[in-house]
């Protein structure tokens, strides 16, 4: 059983700044892949930011020079700093982690259960 824990969404002014973390545990024997996907009201489910374990960073278009994606790999954590937000960033925000739970051979992805972030003035 793998657990993702998120924290750090809320309301924010536009320009303003927000850090999300999130913490994976349980039965991990490894992780490939760590990041952040977003869903706002009547849209698909995107992507924002990922991070291998090799330390190759993927942004979508829309939040580089904004976001930055941060990972701990011993500490099993993976943090998004956005600054500059915009209200088309406003979305449900999930953490997103590509791993092998033990003593399984084959990786799976796990999901957050995912924290609101609001750009309003």
């Amino acid at each position: 059983q793998v657990q993702l824990v998120e924290s750090g969404g809320g309301l924010v002014q536009p320009g303003g700044s927000l850090r999300l973390s999130c913490a994976a545990s349980g039965s991990i024997f490894s992780i490939n892949s760590m990041g952040w996907y977003r869903q706002a009201p009547g849209k698909q489910r995107e992507l924002v930011a990922i991070i291998t374990s090799g330390g190759t960073i993927t942004y979508a278009d829309s939040v580089k020079g904004r976001f930055t994606v941060s990972r701990d790999n011993a500490k099993n954590t993976v943090n998004l700093q956005m600054d500059s937000l915009k209200p088309e960033d406003t979305a449900v925000y999930y953490c997103h982690v590509y791993g092998r739970p033990y003593p399984s051979t084959t990786p799976y992805p796990y999901w957050g259960q995912g924290t609101q972030v609001t750009v309003s003035s």
